[in-house]
């Protein structure tokens, strides 16, 4: 009689604890959900792969007959099409997901870098997190870093610059950015740094607090445009950084992705790598404006008709574009440590969509898309011509992306994909046949973006 009289009470509480956790219960769902579709997922790119070997599997050793292709296989269409859409369905699933943790819950603080080169668009990439309220941006903080290393006697090897480069980020991921006073030359006094490069690029250096009263007679070589603000108070920035609920860098001086997997493993970072890339046909002409005195070699070979260009100009360029590709089929090889943390942009697509391709940025980082972002994209992605100079980040983005190829010697484009056909194979570059076609509007150099590029 007892246990009778008490089972409605329980029944009740069960009732009561199972609404209270009702959200919890459709979050965990869709976290279940995202887990199958990965496997099935998984499962179906095997699949896949499997179909793509088999026709080379069944060919006579000595055949002389083309193998058939696996675009024109039924089965595989099929299957790539259902591949299509759980890459789809899951990308729902995880914005619902996003949604539903950030309802009354904060957000995990993420980590993220934006890892490019020079001319590939990387700055107005990075003015998308800039912009952002919530995230502490810091924009090229190893420039002091590479200057110092540089400057050292002998200069120190790759592997050398790559860890001292890779332990500066992990210090300026955990807000310690008295690191950077290092670097400095004459150190800081009371940390107090007049001369952080481009400070006004990273608008958490400009605002209160870190603002400070402007100093009378006091020097800065980089200073907040949009306000008058003192001398750069360390402790100042180190502490806004704490506030903030994300950290941002962005930097075009660090590429050997292996060699962030002690950061990706820190269980006190929560790390999201945005490679981006562009055409390295564009980024060549790009850098011979920008960067005109270091191109002289370059300029003279043009000008003088036949004359051969100097080997070590064009296996500096092979080498660079070797650093990048490697870079990127590490991170799409998905290894363990990187798997949900890499992800491959290209600029074209950015300038193309960049309101979508921000979204999927966001998404990926796992950061809610602020209006205050779609304003600034909306507005600075629809100028009437190209911005106010090479370094401006305000640009027709939609019309200016391949306006490179309309005025590049053919024999400058030979040269660039004789070097780089590995790296323009795999980021989905098209090489150019003749002047016609590099010149030739209606001949797209740009293939379809892959979803297998968010890893």
């Amino acid at each position: 009689m007892e246990i009778r009289r008490a089972l409605p009470q329980d029944i009740r509480e069960l009732l009561h604890c199972l609404k209270m956790r009702s959200k919890y219960a459709v979050l965990l769902v869709f976290v279940i959900s995202l887990i199958i579709i990965e496997k099935e997922n998984n499962f179906i790119s095997r699949v896949s792969d499997k179909l793509k070997q088999s026709p080379q599997a069944l060919a006579e050793p000595n055949s002389t007959e083309g193998s058939p292709a696996p675009a024109k296989n039924g089965s595989l269409a099929s299957l790539q099409e259902l591949d299509a859409a759980f890459s789809q369905l899951r990308s729902h699933l995880h914005n619902i997901t996003l949604q539903l943790a950030g309802d009354g819950q904060p957000v995990p603080r993420r980590h993220v870098l934006l890892m490019a080169t020079t001319r590939t668009g990387s700055s107005f990439v990075g003015e998308f997190f800039n912009q952002q309220s919530s995230i502490f941006y810091l924009f090229e903080p190893l420039w002091h870093v590479e200057k110092t290393v540089n400057f050292l006697s002998g200069a120190a090897s790759a592997v050398g610059s790559a860890v001292i480069y890779r332990d500066a980020l992990k210090q300026l991921f955990l807000c310690d950015l008295y690191i950077l006073e290092n670097y400095i030359s004459p150190v800081p006094e009371g940390h107090l740094m007049p001369f952080l490069f481009r400070r006004s690029s990273s608008q958490s250096l400009c605002e209160e607090p870190v603002c400070t009263p402007s100093t009378k007679k006091v020097f800065e070589k980089y200073y907040c445009r949009n306000r008058r603000c003192g001398p750069l108070n360390i402790t100042l920035a180190a502490e806004a950084c704490r506030r903030k609920q994300h950290v941002a860098l962005k930097t075009v001086r660090f590429r050997p992705l292996e060699f962030l997997q002690p950061l990706a493993e820190d269980p006190r970072l929560d790390l999201r790598i945005i490679q981006l890339v562009r055409d390295p046909r564009a980024v060549l002409a790009s850098r011979m404006v920008a960067f005109s005195g270091k191109y002289e070699s370059w300029q003279k070979w043009l000008s003088e008709g036949e004359a051969s260009l100097r080997e070590e100009e064009v296996q500096k360029l092979r080498s660079n574009c070797e650093s990048i590709r490697v870079s990127a089929e590490l991170g799409l090889r998905r290894p363990g440590w990187l798997r949900g943390r890499y992800m491959l942009v290209r600029y074209e697509d950015v300038a193309r969509a960049p309101l979508r391709k921000a979204r999927e940025m966001f998404r990926f980082a796992g950061l809610p898309l602020t209006p205050q972002v779609e304003e600034w994209i909306g507005k600075n992605t629809q100028a009437p011509r190209d911005g106010s100079g090479v370094y401006s980040t305000c640009k027709n983005s939609s019309e200016q992306f391949d306006k490179w190829r309309f005025g590049m010697p053919f024999k400058l484009a030979q040269v660039v994909q004789d070097a780089c056909a590995p790296a323009m194979r795999l980021f989905g570059y098209k090489l150019a046949g003749s002047p016609e076609a590099l010149a030739n509007r209606s001949f797209s150099l740009l293939e379809e973006a892959q979803p297998a590029w968010v890893t």
